[in-house]
């Protein structure tokens, strides 16, 4: 590895593991059962549906879109996965399938109805949200789908490592979708047309099929994100992941996505779930209230937006000094 890969690297992910340990050192010193094995272990098989959601968000918010949708979506694949199970007596291997095709039909249509009509992203995610959380309450009568051992092997540790399978296919996720972006000619297309769609579209090259494949490709994960967890709570709730959207987004802003699009990093954004759950893992530990962390969370999701308004504004000025 070159000189220049090593500073690059380290520019790209010194300063969030930097935070992410100073949070770490911080609740470490505050409370005494922090800085256990227990802790992060359970950290690790707490955070599959938000990585999940996060992968695919870091992808809309490239192109210069948002994704309101994403939790009622989860929610939605979720409720199919109960009902199917539940009610017709599905296996979970022939139920799978069609968990997934939820969330990418929902992404899909959302893609096509925003790209194709030309109709801001944040309007038509947030048709969708409303109209897949009723759907799910459709589905499931608005009851909670009581699974149960069915379904737990996705989300349970696996022996010797204790981190569960959903974890495992999350991180996979991770370093797949890192690839995409950084190594494929898909990924390049994501950025160049989030930095600017006109000059894409007049070399040549139609931007509709890549914006939408990008949607479709936030709703499988959704359908995933619902997998991992109906697997981690044994059950299907049609009131699950309410709010996900806003953490998911705040993950990949910490990661230095741009809410301007143009640039992201899914490495990052994983990152930035990290430090989203260490905190409310720790504020929980030190008895801190659910009110009092909504407020910190909301707090760091708007320092993150600062820092990332600040930063685009210091590139556009050095872009126009050279």
């Amino acid at each position: 590895m070159t000189r220049y890969k090593l500073i690059r690297l380290a520019v790209d992910y010194g300063a969030l593991l930097l935070v992410l340990v100073g949070i770490i050192s911080v609740f470490s010193v505050g409370s005494d059962n922090f800085l256990q094995r227990s802790t992060f272990i359970s950290i690790a098989n707490q955070i599959p549906d938000l990585t999940f959601i996060a992968v695919g968000m870091t992808f809309v918010l490239i192109i210069g879109g948002i994704d309101l949708s994403v939790g009622s979506v989860l929610a939605l694949s979720s409720a199919v996965l109960g009902t199917l199970m539940v009610d017709h007596d599905w296996s979970l291997i022939s139920a799978i399938p069609l968990c997934l095709l939820t969330g990418s039909v929902c992404g899909l249509v959302s893609g096509y109805v925003s790209i194709g009509f030309r109709i801001p992203s944040f309007i038509v995610t947030l048709g969708m949200l409303e109209m897949a959380r009723g759907a799910t309450k459709l589905v499931t009568d608005s009851q909670t789908k009581y699974i149960g051992s069915a379904v737990e092997p996705i989300g349970e540790p696996l022996p010797g490592i204790l981190l569960s399978p959903a974890f495992l296919f999350a991180i996979a996720s991770v370093l797949a979708a890192q690839f995409l972006l950084k190594r494929t000619v898909f990924g390049r297309y994501c950025v160049a047309i989030g930095t600017n769609e006109e000059a894409v579209s007049m070399s040549g090259i139609r931007t509709a099929p890549y914006s939408i494949a990008v949607f479709a490709i936030s709703g499988l994960l959704c359908g995933m994100a619902g997998l991992a967890q109906t697997s981690r709570l044994s059950s299907a709730d049609p009131n699950a992941a309410v709010g996900i959207e806003l953490a998911a987004i705040a993950a990949c802003v910490i990661g230095g996505t741009s809410l301007m699009g143009g640039r992201g990093n899914v490495i990052s954004s994983f990152i930035g779930v990290l430090i989203i759950a260490v905190l409310q893992t720790g504020l929980a530990q030190l008895g801190v209230s659910d009110a009092n962390k909504q407020i910190i969370t909301g707090a760091v999701i708007v320092v993150a937006v600062l820092l990332d308004t600040l930063r685009n504004r210091l590139n556009t000025r050095e872009a126009r000094l050279v």
